[in-house]
């Protein structure tokens, strides 16, 4: 019996960085992936911690890690070239089949974009959604992760971008990105489908306001990485009720989603 614990040495190929405390890392990575899923790193010695994953292709898989404590301030210390050690990938990622053909709007916040960057460019690089919109909040313009594509996003007409905090050379949007979801195209809510990923307040709030515009809650997927650990259901950090975040989500349709309460 395989042990589940054991890691793989996983090559750095590249590393960009995206903010002061994020950063974009390029692995080798040679197996099948779902945008949504995670995967656990570690740093032998220092620690382990499940981390989204942003983007795939050929032979590379590309992580968006925030430094944030001591497993992180490691990764940040290493550089193209070095290893780090990953098992995975694991959790219930987003279907692309579950929203082919419909009109599709993604809400993220903040490091909320990493996980559905790939369902973004997936959607925009093969339109097989009938529209696609995307809403793009973060605290301060020295936030945006993916400056460039995300700028690419706007330019098209694909995307909303705002901050809640603009500066003295911001010229775009400002404020919540609630305020923004009444703009919008919701002609047809039967067959217009959501995709909501971003800090839990935001997760609440943004959630909040598609119920009040009488979205269906089957229409509304969110992402929900609470207190995840181990990343194998054994032990039951991220456990609500008997549902195990890592194993049944992170995503999850509204529904279930919205009963997973502390």
């Amino acid at each position: 019996m395989n042990n589940p614990y054991l890691m793989d040495k996983i090559e750095v190929l590249d590393i960009t960085p995206e903010t002061a405390i994020d950063s974009t890392y390029t692995l080798a990575w040679d197996r099948p992936v779902k945008p949504g899923q995670f995967l656990q790193l570690s740093i032998p010695g220092v620690g382990e911690a499940p981390i989204s994953i942003s983007d795939f292709g050929p032979g590379k898989l590309f992580m968006t890690i925030r430094k944030v404590g001591r497993l992180t301030e490691a990764l940040f210390a290493l550089k193209a070239g070095d290893h780090l050690y990953a098992r995975g990938p694991y959790g219930n990622g987003f279907e692309y089949r579950d929203y082919g053909n419909s009109h599709l709007k993604v809400i993220a916040g903040g490091t909320g974009l990493a996980p559905v960057k790939k369902v973004i460019k997936h959607f925009i690089g093969n339109r097989q959604v009938a529209s696609l919109e995307v809403l793009l909040g973060f605290k301060t313009p020295d936030d945006i992760l993916f400056k460039d594509e995300v700028q690419a996003w706007v330019d098209s007409g694909v995307a909303t971008l705002t901050v809640d905090n603009g500066d003295k050379h911001w010229r775009g949007n400002t404020g919540l990105i609630t305020r923004y979801i009444p703009g919008l195209n919701l002609e047809n809510l039967e067959d217009t489908k959501f995709i909501v990923v971003g800090p839990p307040i935001m997760n609440k709030f943004t959630t909040q306001e598609l119920l009040k515009l009488q979205v269906p809650e089957a229409n509304i997927w969110v992402s929900f990485e609470r207190k995840m650990s181990c990343g194998i259901g054994k032990c039951g950090h991220c456990k609500i009720d008997e549902t195990y975040v890592c194993l049944e989500g992170p995503v999850f349709r509204y529904a279930q989603a919205k009963n997973l309460l502390d």
